[in-house]
């Protein structure tokens, strides 16, 4: 298959990364519920991307990406401290949503959205991890391509309003996935591994 922008591609995989005892999965993407990307979007790393994009439907795959093309190193400067009513709605701390190890959407003074980890929730301060989470980490990808075909204008044009924050960058924000959603699910990092959350 020769290499294109705009595939739609379906795949499962299963993700790892180094443990202290072998390789020790972090993420699974299981056939009834596959990560789903448009390719040439910029959803997905580079690296995954390029090693999915020629497969064909019911090809499997196995391969690494170093952290050098992936999320780079762990970088402390993205540990903050934020002041406590940076997560107050009228005068009340949002409790039902910041909790310790919570992922939440945030959004910078020039209007980029970006997600953050929550370390800590002090008595003054919140600490967020800005770090993708698999920061410092080679990954490990095996899986099985379940489509790869061109995406319709529809496929394509709902992805577009995902990555312009129309639904909010999540599914439920929009009422949840279709088969075409063409997006990440409930993949974190960023994403889904392949996702812009994580691939």
């Amino acid at each position: 298959m020769a290499e294109q922008k705009n595939q739609f591609i379906s795949l499962s995989y299963q993700l790892y990364i180094d443990g202290d005892e072998g390789q020790e999965m972090m993420e699974e993407a299981p056939a009834e519920r596959p990560f789903q990307f448009i390719t040439g979007l910029g959803i997905a790393l580079d690296a995954f991307e390029s090693q999915v994009i020629n497969l064909a439907k019911d090809d499997t795959f196995d391969f690494s990406i170093p952290k050098e093309q992936a999320y780079g190193d762990y970088n402390d400067e993205l540990l903050l401290e934020l002041a406590r009513e940076t997560f107050s709605f009228n005068g009340h701390f949002d409790h039902e949503h910041i909790y310790e190890d919570a992922v939440v959407p945030l959004q910078d003074e020039e209007g980029r959205r970006f997600y953050g980890r929550i370390v800590e929730v002090g008595e003054e301060k919140v600490k967020v991890d800005l770090n993708n989470p698999l920061a410092g980490e080679t990954l490990y990808f095996k899986g099985k391509v379940l489509e790869n075909r061109p995406a319709t204008i529809k496929e394509i044009e709902h992805m577009a309003k995902h990555l312009a924050g129309g639904c909010g960058g999540h599914c439920d924000d929009c009422g949840g996935c279709s088969d075409d959603c063409g997006c990440d699910h409930d993949h974190e990092h960023g994403g889904g591994c392949g996702c812009g959350h994580c691939h």
